[in-house]
């Protein structure tokens, strides 16, 4: 079998990665009315990330979502499973990482390396994994489960479990606090090795602990580059304590447009004046009250951010502009952006013919 250097894990690349969020899920990241936004068909998604992978994007990132936020439009109800979804997206791209987003506690170790060693070999090594351990309480009432209070120590287990199945000539046992296997073994191992590029989104010391130990990329949110640049310092303080290094990542969503006042006209249009309020409000709750992805300004000053993009940095206006902050998130350190759109399908094509080859002029693409 051929294997593909993934774009994500590849040392030779230096570029500014860039990567397609949450395009599994209806609506993206918006929490808006409009009649365009995305709808997650699955013949848009497929179209979607051919259009990233021929535009020489890096990775494609899903996010694991089992219930939606009410509202008119109960957002993001309508979303596909991560593992299969990465299978076929695997079978119809080249050269794109495709990621599988997991909530740790709802899926077992042995499966989840079973499915991803699967993906895999599909992409001929282009799989990545993000490790989630959820902050949802209503969605882990679907299953019956609760939220352990240690949750990143049963993380720990759980990619450990992963790791040593791949690596191991024979099948092993493994005791520890939240599993407890006799004779696990998961044939084929992965085609990375020791195992898939893997990344975390933490916002909390623990969370970001274990990334600085086990992933090779963490994702994080800011609300003014300054404070970016103070997440960097933290993250890769962290890894060095493990002897690591780990690339941070942030998020962004995009409106780009020929001139600024169409973005930012579009921008008003979508996430002020069309904005599901009972669906965001439903959101923001939660996440204040459970997770800590977010800096608590977030979420007093910017609830425009949270109905355009989840909470993450807007990127409105033309293709100079949009290329000129993300190569600010270059220059504060930041090795790449995941990034959303209204409409994947419709938008990605203007943002890879203008504005990628803007950042390959600025020397932060190769």
């Amino acid at each position: 079998m051929h294997q593909v250097i993934n774009p994500m894990s590849d040392p030779d690349n230096k570029s500014f990665r860039l990567g397609v969020f949450s395009a599994n899920a209806d609506r993206g990241l918006t929490f808006s009315t409009v009649p365009e936004a995305w709808k997650a068909d699955w013949d848009d998604i497929a179209a979607a990330a051919q259009i990233a992978d021929r535009g020489g994007l890096d990775f494609f990132l899903p996010i694991a979502r089992w219930r939606g936020y009410g509202g008119t439009t109960n957002v993001r109800e309508w979303s596909f499973e991560t593992f299969t979804w990465a299978a076929g997206l695997a079978a119809l791209t080249e050269r794109i990482a495709l990621f599988m987003t997991v909530h740790v506690p709802l899926l077992h170790p042995l499966y989840a390396a079973k499915a991803l060693a699967t993906v895999d070999h599909i992409s001929h090594g282009r799989a990545g994994l993000n490790i989630v351990c959820g902050w949802n309480p209503d969605e882990f009432d679907m299953f019956g489960v609760t939220l352990v209070k240690d949750a990143y120590v049963q993380a720990k287990e759980w990619i450990d479990v992963i790791v040593q199945t791949y690596n191991s000539d024979k099948p092993i046992d493994f005791n520890g606090v939240h599993y407890q296997l006799k004779g696990a073994v998961s044939r084929p191992a992965s085609v990375q090795r020791p195992r898939p590029v893997t990344m975390n989104a933490a916002f909390g010391a623990p969370g970001r602990d274990f990334a600085a130990q086990n992933c090779d990329h963490l994702f994080t949110s800011f609300t003014h580059l300054e404070d970016g640049k103070q997440h960097i310092a933290d993250i890769k303080g962290r890894a060095q304590k493990f002897g690591r290094e780990v690339g941070v990542f942030t998020l962004g969503h995009v409106v780009c447009r020929p001139t600024q006042a169409e973005a930012e006209d579009y921008y008003d249009y979508y996430s002020r004046q069309n904005i599901d309020e009972a669906a965001v409000d439903y959101h923001m709750k939660q996440k204040k009250n459970f997770s800590q992805s977010h800096e608590d300004e977030a979420f007093r000053q910017y609830k425009q951010r949270f109905s355009a993009g989840t909470g993450s940095y807007p990127l409105v206006g033309t293709p100079d502009h949009v290329a000129s902050e993300l190569a600010k998130f270059a220059g504060a350190g930041f090795g790449g952006a995941a990034l959303s759109f209204v409409n994947y399908k419709d938008e990605l094509p203007y943002f890879c013919e203008t504005v990628v080859p803007r950042l390959k002029e600025a020397g932060l693409r190769s």
